[in-house]
């Protein structure tokens, strides 16, 4: 079709001018991202560099940020990718679950209904929920819905049912019942008790008297209005498709991605969102609670409750309330499963931050990013300098080793631990392990789960903002075998995603629980012990054991929730096995018809030596017999050859330990690639941590690595440790803290022993050692019959 020259130019015209109505409105309606208008420049660009040192520094995968002057985004940006692969760079519009922010968002929905004069916060629960029936004694007050969203209704933490660790997703109404008959821990309103079981029955009664799906309640009558259209109680396809992929993980070392189910208190935790739509929340707050509540409501919910007049912290209805450098705060931490939030605002000022990031628990740092965020706010606001950002290093790896050991200070301790340079503190008191890094002549605490405590040295001392601990002398025998009733409840509890250890530690039985609260135990009879009573998530409440005819726990219930013991193969003493993907045969045939991969560079010409020739060796070649993890023998010969200089190093460890009555056995050392690549394809990807990938060929084939334990010198049998040799499970780690202080100090013995000439002990198994040159060393796949004869 022939068109005119005026009609064409009236169609450009018409095309120009509706690019640019479509870009003004998405001008108007985003916020600004990569740049910040002026004055915010200098503070963004300092606060910039401080994400991208954490996102470094502390493996985070994905961190998004907004930061919020009044009805405006100042600023927002993403850093490192949401995605596992890391192709897909996080933005403002990434989304996170926002863990206990979410509660928030319950509390406002209620707060509405109180406006409306539909329920009352201080009329009993029960006049809501009459089928609710925790038990309570006669002499205390009704739990109301104050007490509830300011956490001072003393129920558990936990529903037994639909709790953090139940991946059954069983709903709000059957997460509700399950905690009628359970006893309050605390008296109603006497204490703070962190709920998230009393939120759930919040988000219950607005299901209940609304008639209406909590989730779905909740999105019609808060996020709606908000605008908050990216946000959502229930994992939609819109929400999934821009969610960032997660990471747990422990402190022994293993990282996993991290579960997706979802809590049965859906309105304590499971909230959906993003930094942008969390920031219109705050612009909400800001204009008095504008298209949800008025202006009073939010202050009162700003309020601390149960609390004097005039109390400037505490927890107010569902936000918690504080300050920073004199200015009123309040917010809301989040962490689920993954992922960690702050949301912090000042709203005197107007001012907030949002931040997000998809590591469990690096809630510290998150923290940290939004306080400093705003002190940079009022700083710019008030035309002052910026506030400096405190930095740390790390120790180096030797003065980590000779930093290491306890410190007193009368009944009060601390624990200094170093691992592959770094080094870390717990206190006798529990709570969390945390490392320690140089801060000028000091060390301070500078962890995803803590920021800003130091210990200024003295000598042999460390001075806390509190106490000065004095270090004493190591302990040069083994601890005590814990008490024989304890025996039988040590080990592993529960879930793969969510793991109860239950070990003893300086003679005290120590559960750790949500892969990092460390809680000392109180022994109340045989089977119950005690949680804490003035700390931690799960103070007050009980564990209570169930054992076999054996004295072999079975179960514990642990604040109400039930943890079934997990089978662990190898825990008692036996041999730690797996069945073959393949036919043995097969994989013998692929792997001797294989090549090892070729390697570019100058290597050190072998020199294999027996290890039979050095004295006071004992050897248990599993590898020559069915006595290993696959059950087939794999050499001809139950031989150990290691490269010379490895094999001296060895020799100076045999004379360490030898006054101490031990001496060493061997399990492996040179291993024919062969023999690896039978291994990587014989097993299942999920054990491939423990075996070698062939493609890369194993430090065994090269001759530098070897696999031992301890032994008594006089009888050659293994000195037991956490776990026996190629157990492939978490307790294998060379960090791994469960099992007794005996366990560990022998394991802990062999490592520093190995590791004082020139050994590095495998992150994944504390019986496999690499020494130090094994970088200089080919991969090498002769046989046993091949280095017999001589053969190179």
């Amino acid at each position: 079709m022939n068109t005119s020259p005026n009609v064409n130019r009236q169609i450009l015209q018409h095309t120009i001018r509706f690019c640019i109505t479509l870009l003004s409105l998405y001008a108007f309606s985003q916020p600004l991202s990569a740049q910040a208008p002026a004055p915010y420049a200098k503070a963004v660009e300092t606060l910039s560099a401080l994400i991208d040192h954490e996102v470094k520094d502390k493996a985070l995968p994905a961190v998004s940020i907004a930061l919020v002057d009044d009805q405006r985004v100042v600023w927002s940006k993403g850093f490192g990718f949401r995605d596992a692969a890391g192709k897909i760079p996080a933005d403002a519009n990434t989304v996170y679950r926002v863990g206990s922010v979410s509660k928030l968002f319950t509390d406002v929905a209620v707060m509405q209904l109180v406006e409306k004069g539909k329920l009352d916060l201080d009329s009993p629960v029960s006049h809501y929920l009459p089928d609710f029936k925790p038990v309570l004694k006669p002499e205390y007050k009704p739990i109301t819905l104050r007490m509830l969203m300011s956490h001072r209704s003393g129920l558990i933490r936990e529903p037994p049912v639909g709790n953090y660790f139940d991946p059954t997703e069983p709903g709000l109404a059957k997460t509700v019942a399950s905690m009628n008959g359970i006893p309050v821990v605390f008296p109603p309103g006497e204490r703070e008790k962190y709920s998230n079981a009393g939120v759930g029955v919040v988000g219950y009664v607005l299901q209940v008297t609304q008639k209406e799906q909590y989730e779905k309640y909740v999105k019609r009558v808060v996020l709606d209005p908000l605008g908050m259209n990216a946000s959502s109680f229930l994992p939609t396809d819109a929400v999934k498709k821009n969610l960032a992929d997660a990471v747990m993980w422990t402190y022994f070392g293993r990282e996993f991605p991290a579960p997706t189910f979802e809590l049965g208190t859906s309105p304590a935790g499971c909230m959906y969102s993003t930094v942008l739509d969390l920031a219109k929340f705050q612009s909400a707050l800001f204009a008095g609670g504008k298209g949800v509540l008025k202006p009073e409501t939010i202050q009162k919910m700003f309020t601390p409750q149960y609390a004097p007049a005039g109390a400037k912290r505490g927890f107010g209805i569902g936000f918690a309330v504080g300050e920073t450098d004199g200015h009123r705060q309040i917010g809301h931490n989040g962490a689920i499963y993954g992922f960690a939030t702050n949301f912090a605002a000042l709203p005197d000022d107007k001012l907030g931050v949002v931040v997000v990031c998809s590591r469990d628990v690096a809630n510290a740092v998150m923290n940290r990013i939004a306080e400093y965020g705003l002190k940079l706010m009022l700083a710019t606001k008030a035309g002052k300098p910026l506030p400096k950002i405190e930095t740390s290093e790390p120790l180096p790896a030797e003065q980590a080793k000779a930093l290491a050991g306890k410190y007193r200070d009368g009944e009060f301790f601390i624990d200094l631990s170093e691992s592959a340079g770094r080094l870390s503190f717990t206190t006798g008191r529990g709570g969390y392990q945390l490392q320690l890094r140089k801060a000028g002549p000091d060390l301070i605490v500078d962890d995803v789960q803590g920021f800003g405590t130091k210990l200024i040295r003295e000598g042999d001392k460390l001075k806390g903002p509190t106490r000065t601990f004095t270090k004493v002398l190591p302990v040069t025998a083994p601890p005590p075998e814990p008490p024989a009733n304890w025996k039988g409840l040590i080990g592993e509890y529960g879930w793969d995603h969510n793991t109860l250890y239950i070990y003893e530690r300086n003679g005290r039985l120590h559960a750790l629980i949500e892969w990092t609260e460390i809680d000392p135990l109180a022994e109340e009879s045989e089977n119950v012990f005690a949680f804490p009573t003035d700390r931690g998530m799960y103070q007050g409440e009980k564990l209570v054991f169930t054992r076999d005819a054996t004295g072999r726990a079975t179960k514990v219930v642990a604040a109400s929730v039930t943890f079934l013991r997990r089978k662990i193969d190898g825990e008692n003493g036996e041999t730690f096995r797996v069945k073959a993907t393949k036919p043995i045969a097969d994989l013998r045939r692929a792997a001797l018809a294989a090549t090892p991969p070729k390697e570019m560079g100058t290597f050190k010409t072998p020199d294999l030596v027996d290890l039979a020739t050095v004295p006071g060796l004992h050897f248990d070649i599993r590898y020559a017999t069915d006595n290993n993890f696959m059950s087939t023998p794999f050499y001809t010969t139950a031989k150990a050859y290691f490269q010379r200089p490895a094999a001296e190093a060895l020799k100076q460890v045999l004379a360490k330990l030898k006054p101490r009555g031990l001496g060493l056995v061997i399990y492996d050392s040179y291993r024919p690639w062969y023999v690896t690549k039978m291994f990587w394809d014989g097993t299942q990807e999920k054990y491939h941590n423990f075996v070698a990938d062939p493609s890369k060929g194993s430090r065994h084939n090269r001759g530098c690595a070897v696999d031992l334990g301890l032994c008594d010198l006089a009888t050659g049998k293994p000195v037991p440790v956490v776990s026996g040799y190629d157990e492939f499970s978490d307790r294998a780690y060379p960090d791994y803290p469960g099992g007794t202080s005996r366990q560990r100090w022998y394991r802990d013995l062999l490592r520093r022993t190995m590791e004082e000439e020139g050994f590095t002990v495998y992150e994944a198994e504390w019986w496999h050692f690499d020494f130090r040159d094994w970088k200089h060393y080919p991969i090498l796949n002769r046989t046993f019959e091949d280095l017999a004869a001589g053969k190179r």
